[in-house]
């Protein structure tokens, strides 16, 4: 790829507490970071470090939160539990995929949100949860 073709190429990250390295395949068959449910048939990811740093911030689990440059290995589509069903469009950039996704690279020295800012998450999370709402398209 030359420098040019790169500087439009277009990155994709996954936020998780996962201890994963570069070559590591992330696969669907996974219960939510957000529900104890059943197990996923999707693998989810983005293109906005935001909202990977929310995924790395309430993903289950006491390891540290950790963000990768992930490439998809398959085709993917828009995230539909956020695309139009919470906000038009796709704003956070958020897709999904039954295919696995390559690690490539770790992100450090990323800066997670606000901790009132994380605990209005979490309770709204479990509002949801308490309602009945909380529930994945999958």
């Amino acid at each position: 790829m030359s420098a040019a073709a790169s500087m439009f190429t277009q990155s994709f990250f996954h936020g998780t507490r996962a201890d994963l390295k570069p070559g590591d395949l992330l696969v669907v068959g996974h219960a939510s970071n957000f529900d104890s449910g059943k197990p996923l048939s999707f693998i989810y990811f983005t293109s906005t470090l935001d909202a990977a740093i929310w995924g790395a911030e309430l993903a289950a689990g006491d390891r540290p939160g950790r963000i990768y440059v992930v490439e998809p290995t398959g085709p993917y589509v828009d995230d539909p539990n956020l695309t139009d069903k919470k906000f038009p469009g796709n704003p956070s950039m958020s897709y999904r995929s039954r295919d696995a996704l390559r690690i490539l690279a770790e992100v450090t020295g990323w800066q997670g949100h606000a901790a009132e800012q994380l605990q209005q998450m979490k309770e709204g999370l479990a509002r949801m949860k308490a309602q009945g709402t909380a529930f994945i398209i999958d």
